[in-house]
């Protein structure tokens, strides 16, 4: 007759996560907490958007909300609510926020608020990058994805 392992589903386990040892160097991860954990890249241009100086609820640093949302559009996640899930159940954005885990409207909100700030942003990455030499003025991209035009066979 066959043995089996015994199964019990009530038991505990206790687990100690140390979130900075998740960020493993030479990762995009990496990369993202380099530039806005350090002050390298200025986020200071958001603060403008918050008043709640004095009264109010504290807001989520827009260093980690960018964090986050730069990570999923990375892995091809663009909508708040798998970024939502993803910061709640994977230990990698997990780390990259701190365990914040912002729900899905203050991601939607933060992305659709995005308009000069994003460009000013990105121009300082792009300098930083330079700086460490790590854009040949060759190729520069995050992935792979095609970008659509209107500049096809039907159209020409």
């Amino acid at each position: 007759m066959a043995r089996y392992k015994e199964v019990d589903y009530r038991q505990s386990l206790l687990l100690a996560v140390n979130y900075s040892e998740q960020i493993l160097e030479g990762t995009f991860e990496y990369t993202l907490c380099y530039l806005f954990d350090n002050d390298k890249v200025d986020t200071t241009i958001f603060d403008k958007k918050y008043s709640n100086d004095k009264t109010g609820r504290k807001a989520i640093l827009p260093s980690v909300l960018l964090k986050i949302v730069l990570l999923a559009y990375s892995r091809g996640i663009f909508s708040s609510r798998r970024i939502e899930r993803l910061c709640i159940e994977n230990i990698l954005f997990k780390s990259v926020s701190a365990n914040t885990c912002p729900d899905h409207s203050t991601l939607a909100n933060f992305i659709s608020s995005l308009d000069v700030e994003i460009q000013n942003i990105f121009v300082d990455v792009l300098l930083i990058c330079n700086e460490l030499k790590l854009i040949g003025g060759e190729v520069f991209a995050l992935d792979g994805h095609k970008v659509s035009s209107n500049a096809s066979k039907e159209w020409s």
